[in-house]
Formats: structure tokens, sequence, C-alpha cells
């Protein structure tokens, strides 16, 4: 888009737009800005704004004195008014730059105001530092929400997040895949799953990309991914979505369940790591402490890991076959004090806890080649070495009571040479969760979906039982 400049005598050229930021770098110069304006503030002939655009926000004065009539538009814009401004950038005094602000050297003058779009009243104050709203009500306001600050810098560091996972596949030399969120069965097997009428037939919302995955490591040996998964789970907790985001790896031709933990701890600490060095002041914004990261994940398998909280809290949980959401707080604590790390890996969950295609522990089948990933306080991560032979896995699915005929394509994989290998998933809401010390899942999830939400709340749940959430 372009602004037509006009001098006295005639229209001379054509202005082309200035984002904020690069505006500190035309002190002196007529600039073309667009963007949403922010705070108000009058003071006599003067009022100031703060406009936002998509790199930053900047001040801009309004003088009476040079024009009334820009000053009669500027009276009239409110918070959320979409503009166009042509200005002359002003270098701040020293005693006046705001050193918490990008753009805080410099001021804007208003030369000239068009309104692009209005906007009502607001419902509440946007512009404190943090909104101070309750869940329900920041998510039933979520096209207005999201434009405040701290709620970008969630979204902009979970950004950070999926490039950072990219990478680490990359660098394992994983090829990235694309899988369908409609299938003709459930991933895991289970009744926590959305049915969807499919042209008259049978078909579910995929539960997880693992069954794709598997047969795309079938042909490319390593493979990731970053997609929808949907668990219809009866639960309205604060770590639990009914629509997530999941960042998959898969890996072929292992050697051993060894390469798989490798491989998941390089990417769950180049992720953090990453996304810590490219947003450490909007992480530090979120919380006092950045988290630890050490050379080495300490591994605990399940079992050692409840007697560790045994002795620690006196807690008997060694007869569980799972691990409570307090268990991993618990666990992730003692990792913190003892180890100096803010992540753990848990292995070898029993083997009936897990899904069909684990692989059971050669040693004691009872327990399972799996793995949870910890970061601070939470299973950030699940995955295991996966059953490879065709003959294994027939009689595994069908001990589980699953049809192997509703598998046909995921089982072709392993008719014709699958070769051992395994694989894990990253929850992307619950990492930025944990980074960020947000206190619920849903403050990472831009448009979260719930038992009780789809964009907004239901007002009656039907055939939803709620006495065990």
């Amino acid at each position: 888009m372009y602004y037509i400049k006009k001098s006295k005598v005639k229209m001379k050229n054509l202005l082309k737009r200035t984002l904020s930021i690069e505006a500190t770098e035309k002190i002196g110069q007529e600039v073309l800005l667009k963007g949403w304006v922010e705070r108000i503030r009058g003071h006599g002939k003067l009022i100031f704004f703060d406009l936002r655009d998509r790199k930053s926000l900047v001040q801009v004065v309004v003088n009476a004195q040079h024009s009334e009539k820009v000053f009669k538009v500027a009276g009239e814009i409110r918070p959320e008014f979409a503009i166009e401004l042509l200005g002359l950038v002003h270098k701040r005094p020293e005693s006046a730059v705001n050193k918490n602000l990008s753009t805080g050297s410099i001021e804007i003058e208003a030369k000239d105001i068009k309104i692009l779009a209005s906007a009502e009243t607001l419902p509440f104050d946007t512009t404190k530092k943090d909104l101070n709203l309750e869940l329900p009500t920041l998510l039933d306001f979520r096209s207005l929400t999201l434009k405040h600050s701290r709620q970008q810098v969630i979204f902009k560091v979970q950004e950070v997040i999926a490039d950072a996972f990219r990478e680490a596949s990359k660098k394992l030399d994983c090829t990235e895949i694309f899988i369908p969120t409609i299938a003709a069965s459930a991933t895991e097997g289970g009744a926590e799953v959305f049915e969807v009428d499919y042209y008259g037939h049978h078909a579910f919302l995929t539960q997880s990309p693992q069954l794709y995955k598997q047969i795309m490591a079938g042909v490319f040996e390593r493979v990731y991914t970053i997609g929808h998964a949907y668990r219809a789970e009866p639960s309205v907790t604060t770590r639990h979505l009914s629509e997530s985001v999941q960042m998959d790896c898969e890996i072929a031709f292992i050697d051993d369940f060894k390469e798989l933990l490798d491989a998941l701890e390089f990417v769950g600490s180049y992720v953090v790591s990453k996304t810590v060095e490219k947003c450490r002041e909007m992480v530090l914004s979120f919380g006092k402490d950045l988290p630890l990261v050490p050379k080495e994940i300490p591994r605990l398998k399940m079992r050692e890991v409840q007697e560790i909280i045994f002795k620690r809290s006196g807690r008997d949980v060694r007869s569980e076959i799972d691990l409570s959401a307090e268990d991993e707080k618990e666990i992730w604590s003692w990792a913190r004090e003892e180890k100096g790390s803010d992540f753990v890996t848990i292995t070898h969950y029993p083997t009936k806890k897990r899904a069909f295609y684990t692989y059971p522990d050669p040693e004691n089948p009872e327990y399972s080649l799996s793995y949870d990933l910890i970061f601070r306080g939470l299973e950030i991560l699940s995955g295991s070495q996966r059953i490879n032979d065709y003959d294994q896995l027939l009689k595994t699915m069908q001990e589980r009571g699953l049809n192997p005929e509703n598998f046909n394509i995921y089982l072709q994989t392993f008719k014709y040479g699958m070769p051992p290998e395994g694989g894990f998933s990253f929850g992307l809401e619950r990492i930025t969760m944990k980074l960020l010390n947000l206190q619920n899942v849903r403050e990472a999830s831009a448009f979260p979906r719930d038992m009780e939400r789809v964009d907004e709340r239901f007002a009656v749940i039907e055939k939803k039982d709620h006495k065990n959430t």
C-alpha cells in the first residue's frame, strides 16, 4: 500500500509504509505508519497515543496548534481503532527515552490521520501490563485478548518452540511429513475418540499421528511431523485439551532402546535451550528463573521413581501402575534438587498401560520399553520403542481386543520389512505452559478446545459425567 504525499503545488511522490521499529532509523523523515491504537492520553492541546503494528509500539503525538483538523480526528479515535497516519519522526530528548520500548528513542508527530476501521468501547481495560482476567473471560473475548502484549508473547514464544523442534528434528536427519487427521480406526484402540460421519462410513479424528508416522518411517527411516491430535477425554483439568498440537519424531533402524532415549532428550533439551536463547527476556517476563537444562538428563525407571517418592514424602505409591500428576511434580523436585535439572526421563511403564504397539522389555515383559519426559513437573513427551515384528503385533492387537482388519494399511508396513524403530511425541501447548509458568494449558492455546468449549462455552454440557474430572 502507498500513501500519496502532497505538496502545496502538486502530488509529487509515493511513500511506502514504514513499520514502527523501522522508524527509529528515519529520524527527521516523514513516514507512513499503519496499525491499531493502544493507549490514549490527552494533555490540553496535545494528544498522545501508542500505535501498535506487527513489530512494536510507537508513541504518536498530535498537536492542535499544528493542525486543528488532525487534532479533531485524533480526538475521535479509541483503543483498537485501525488507522494509518503520515508523520514526522523526532528523536526524543534523553530524559524522555523509554528504555522499555524498542521504539522508545523516538516519537511520531502526526501530520495526517485516516481512520481505517473503528472499534466499540472495550469491555475491559487492555492497557495494563497484565490483563488480570479470569480464564473464562480471557477465552470468551479471545479475538480481543489475543491482541494484548502479554498474550502475544505466549504465541511468539510458541512459534520459536515449534521452529526449534523442526531444527532439532532436521539435526537428527528426519524428513518432515504431513499426516491426515481423519482415520479409519482409533489409534490407541480406546473409547476416547471423536467419531465422524465420513460419507456414511464410520471414521475418527486421529488421537495421534502414531500409525501414519510409523508407516512413513518405513519409507524415509526418520521422520517428523507437527499435527493436531484429538482426544475425547472427559477431563476438565489444567493440563488436558481435547485438541492439541503434537510434535512427533519416528526413527527406524535403531540399534537399541538407549538410542531413542538419547534422541528424545536431545530434542527436548534443544527445544527449550534454543527457545530461551532466542526469547530470553520474554521467558523471564513470565517467571524469575530460566529452566535448568543439564548436559545429561537423569533417567529413572517408573518403579525407581516410586521408591524415591516413598523415601522423600512417605507417600506409598509403589503398587500403582502409573504416575499421578502429584508424582510427576515430586520427581521433578528431586531432579532439580539432586541433579540440577528441570528435566527427568521416566522409563519402563507397565506394558498393559501402554498402547498395543509398545515393545515389552525382553528382560521383563511386564514392563515396556517406553518413556515419558517430565519438564518442570509435567509430562511433555511420551513414546516408546515399537513392536516391529508382524506376528507379534497381530498377537498383541488380538489380546487387546482390537480387530486387525481395522488396521490394514498400518499392518502392511510390518508385512514388508519394518526394522527396529521407535519414536516420541511432544505436546506443544504443554511445553509452552511450563516454559512460561502458565497456570492452565488453555492459556497456551490460541483457541482451546475442551469438553466445555468450542470457541464459546457451552451453556449446558450433555452426555458428559463430571464426577471424576
